[in-house]
């Protein structure tokens, strides 16, 4: 019964670290979109590709993500929980935000400069916060953590490298650029970086839970609970 109990608290546990990183990420990109300067490079392209198929840059985002994931597979990368949950509530979360309204639109250069640099400190602290439990990352984290497992390049190098292709590519497509789009191509991987070191998570070690994983170690869980509770009935018995 304690072991059960024990089980369910971290369950608790990871979900409400989780579902904190979620939303705090889409109030991180509410954050980025209202200081006014310019898309993220993600953004970027998703607005470019929205602009050429005549879809929402809500459903680009979706589609760009299922892409990553099945490229995040082929690299080794666990599809687990918490890349599904990227996917699907990052997104709500956004929506919610913008919905209540509570985020302002920068007025100038410098009120937009300082909420783009709030928005990538959120968006780095919401990353370390869903990243850590280890139950799949983001897709695009899964891609970053992916190559930099291949390489001797860090993890802010590798980010950069990555935005600032989706940047280029979104450009091209006529996607919006800006000087937000510079910091936050170019700030969001060294913010995650240093992240991780005040977390102490070594990225190239981080082995993510697939769902199957998962879903493989909670029956364990179940299965030993099971046997200890058998084992403590056998020794009443004895007495």
């Amino acid at each position: 019964e304690g072991g059960g109990l024990k089980n369910m608290n971290r369950i608790i546990r990871v979900i409400s670290r989780l579902l904190l990183g979620f939303i705090v990420y889409g109030l991180a990109i509410v954050v980025m979109i209202h200081a006014n300067i310019g898309l993220s490079p993600w953004d970027v392209l998703h607005q470019g590709l929205s602009l050429k198929t005549g879809f929402t840059m809500g459903q680009i985002s979706i589609g760009v993500g299922i892409i990553i994931i099945i490229i995040d597979a082929f690299m080794g990368e666990g599809i687990g929980f918490a890349t599904l949950g990227n996917v699907l509530l990052i997104g709500t979360f956004l929506d919610i935000f913008e919905n209540l309204n509570i985020v302002p639109y920068a007025n100038n250069l410098f009120m937009g400069i300082i909420m783009m640099i709030i928005g990538i400190v959120l968006a780095a602290i919401a990353t370390v916060l869903y990243l850590k439990p280890a139950l799949g990352s983001g897709p695009r984290d899964g891609l970053m953590l992916a190559i930099n497992k291949r390489s001797t390049k860090s993890v802010g190098t590798i980010r950069a490298i990555i935005e600032i292709s989706a940047l280029t590519l979104g450009w091209i497509l006529g996607g919006s650029v800006g000087i937000g789009t510079i910091i936050s191509g170019l700030g969001l991987g060294y913010a995650i970086e240093i992240g991780f070191k005040i977390s102490h998570i070594e990225s190239k070690s981080l082995i993510h839970q697939s769902i199957y994983e998962t879903i493989k170690s909670f029956d364990k869980t179940k299965e030993e609970n099971k046997n200890r509770e058998v084992e403590t009935c056998a020794d009443v018995d004895k007495e």
